[in-house]
């Protein structure tokens, strides 16, 4: 089956006035805000051909995905996509914040579609997600509502909302905390395999309002996708890729203008989603904060900034971690043992759990 790279070599020569917007193009353009615009200068007027010209000699290290960098030369060649504006890029990095943000604009007919960009590949932008657990909002969300807020006020067009793994989460989030005013013109928002909510914003009336434009998407063995709380329902999507690895959205299939359906999530993707529902209700956000926060300071002592930085020196800066570990203070390290175990004792108890459910069926 295809992908979205053989997608657009396919359907490249098709403009958007002779065969309309589908769903896989709302997946085209939530990736396409994952391109590393800050290595580039980016003009008031740049197209999708454009930025192609700019970043083709980028080196493939400076790319988020593997597949990104074709992707990206197949687009900007292809006359469905190759004129299309992009514009209002933003990219913000703090590290104090622990904020990693980045959007875009993409100028379609008649209407504007907002891309977030997911996680990308700096530890700040990890340590973002799993603060998701014990926040009930994160730097990234606040930002996905002010850059909804000011794109709606300079454009008179509709919109769309949309992005792949946090970048979805941020549409959501987005969508459901704008201003009023906007709502109307929000015509969907897509949610390819990110993340939901904590249940204080799931229960909000604001979230009622958006629910049903809500598109969201999840791989059979979806991880990231069954985080927190959704409340709407989701398409489990085919890929071609086997565990976490389907968090990645080239590894999904497409038959015709379609990505290709099942009918559930496979038994590990509910497996996990028990094992982490399990742990979150076993634990504080008080305590989740606490272990996440020491984890992550322990990381750091290794110098890294990305997860890529990993790759080099791997023994060594796995030993600088349990080095650094074994110099926290006693309390520290009792407080991510009992962390720890409670994963553990969740893991056990969710998979007796689900082995006696398959062994009634």
């Amino acid at each position: 089956m295809i992908n979205l790279i053989d997608y657009v070599k396919a359907n490249g020569n098709y403009v958007l006035e002779e065969k309309k917007i589908n769903e896989i193009d709302d997946m085209i353009f939530a990736r396409l805000s994952y391109m590393p615009f800050k290595y580039i200068d980016m003009c008031a007027n740049e197209t999708i051909e454009s930025i192609a010209t700019k970043m083709k000699d980028l080196e493939q290290a400076k790319y988020i995905w593997a597949d990104d960098k074709p992707f990206l030369q197949e687009l900007g060649k292809a006359k469905r996509y190759k004129d299309i504006a992009v514009t209002d890029y933003v990219e913000i990095l703090d590290n104090s914040a622990e904020k990693q943000f980045a959007a875009i604009t993409i100028s379609l007919p008649n209407i504007k579609y907002i891309s977030y960009r997911g996680t990308d590949s700096t530890l700040v932008g990890w340590k973002e997600d799993f603060n998701m657990s014990f926040m009930e909002n994160v730097p990234s969300q606040i930002e996905s509502v002010v850059y909804l807020n000011d794109v709606a006020k300079k454009y008179r067009e509709d919109l769309i909302l949309g992005g792949h793994s946090k970048g979805g989460n941020l549409a959501v989030y987005a969508a459901v905390f704008c201003e009023d005013e906007i709502k109307p013109k929000i015509k969907k928002i897509i949610n390819a395999d990110g993340p939901g909510f904590d249940k204080s914003v799931i229960q909000t009336p604001e979230y009622r309002k958006v629910l049903k434009k809500i598109e969201t998407y999840i791989p059979q063995s979806s991880v990231v996708g069954r985080l927190l709380e959704h409340e709407e329902e989701y398409q489990v999507i085919k890929s071609n890729q086997k565990g976490f690895m389907q968090h990645d959205i080239f590894s999904w299939e497409i038959e015709g203008d379609k990505l290709i359906r099942i009918e559930r999530v496979t038994t590990n993707s509910e497996i996990f989603n028990g094992i982490l529902r399990d742990w979150l209700k076993n634990t504080t956000p008080e305590e989740r904060k606490d272990f996440i926060d020491m984890l992550y300071e322990i990381i750091l002592t290794t110098k890294a900034t990305e997860v890529s930085d990993f790759r080099i020196d791997t023994v060594k800066k796995i030993g600088q971690i349990l080095t650094t570990y074994k110099n926290r203070k006693e309390e520290d390290k009792k407080e991510i043992e009992k962390m720890i175990k409670l994963l553990i004792s969740s893991t056990i108890k969710i998979i007796r759990e689900s082995r006696r459910n398959e062994k009634v069926k």
